[in-house]
């Protein structure tokens, strides 16, 4: 049976992967930041499977001492069977003008994003390279474009993609095939949580950045809201997770959702010039 450990399982794309999993057979490892998520997931999880196929494990991937606890925990699990797949799935969005966003909440946005990612994989090579494993890293359709206000999401998920691609290199010697699962936007409590955290963060912000940036950040949020309420179910990537993982020869990027296939194509076909218009016109509303 083979294991897998999930970052960022409590809840959306990564309590959907665990799920998901666990009824195809895998022993999950799900990581959760608080115990009483992952008593529900293991639950769900034996009700849906009647086995003890998922066990939470708590998981900070920004917190080092954490992310060491855990892994030891699994390698202690695991023993000679090993873990075959990472999915380095934990994320946050921070977003706000430039201008005004604390340097702290960029930090954040990295230690969380992109630095977590990096750590937690560090801590699971040994352990994939003695099963030929897979490391799956959540980016996003962000990870190959830009937005205003949004750009620390995009900078996290940029590093992601170039990191991905040298790591694929790197640890191609032993087998371990890393890839990259590019979803558009989700329906995911993500949406909300990122605009109730913008919300509070922009009111700490000088008057000075309303009356400069008001009008733009508002529509901006009001179309964020409307694409988190059209986007594709978890579900969906989920089953594209499992597909990267269970592949004999699984794509190095899948891209998924109407609209991460269409803006992909967008943002490498048009100029920047028209695509900067385009975003410049949304923002006017």
């Amino acid at each position: 049976m083979r294991s897998v450990l999930i970052s960022g399982a409590s809840t959306g794309i990564g309590e959907c992967c665990a799920l998901d999993l666990a009824r195809r057979g895998y022993q999950v490892f799900a990581g959760v930041r608080r115990d009483e998520d992952g008593r529900r997931l293991e639950q769900a999880a034996f009700d849906a499977t009647r086995t003890e196929r998922l066990r939470a494990v708590r998981l900070d991937v920004a917190d080092e001492a954490s992310v060491r606890a855990a892994t030891d925990l699994i390698r202690a699990a695991t023993g000679r069977e090993g873990l075959y797949g990472l999915v380095n799935n934990a994320g946050i969005v921070v977003g706000g003008p430039l201008e005004f966003l604390p340097m702290a909440e960029l930090r954040r946005q990295l230690d969380v994003n992109f630095f977590g990612a990096v750590a937690l994989t560090q801590a699971c090579i040994p352990m994939l390279r003695a099963t030929r494993g897979r490391v799956v890293m959540m980016s996003s359709i962000a990870g190959r474009t830009y937005l205003p206000f949004a750009w620390p999401y995009c900078v996290s998920k940029h590093a992601m993609e170039t990191t991905s691609d040298s790591l694929r290199v790197e640890l191609r010697p032993w087998g371990i095939k890393v890839v990259l699962v590019e979803p558009g936007a989700t329906a995911t409590p993500i949406w909300t949580k990122s605009l109730s955290s913008s919300d509070q963060l922009t009111a700490k912000f000088p008057e000075e950045c309303e009356r400069l940036y008001g009008v733009a950040l508002a529509n901006f949020k009001r179309e964020s809201a409307k694409s988190g309420a059209r986007g594709i179910p978890a579900e969906r990537v989920a089953r594209v997770v499992a597909r990267a993982l269970g592949s004999r020869s699984p794509r190095r990027r899948y891209l998924v959702g109407i609209d991460a296939k269409l803006l992909a194509r967008v943002y490498r076909w048009l100029p920047a010039s028209v695509t900067d218009w385009m975003l410049s016109r949304a923002l006017r509303g």
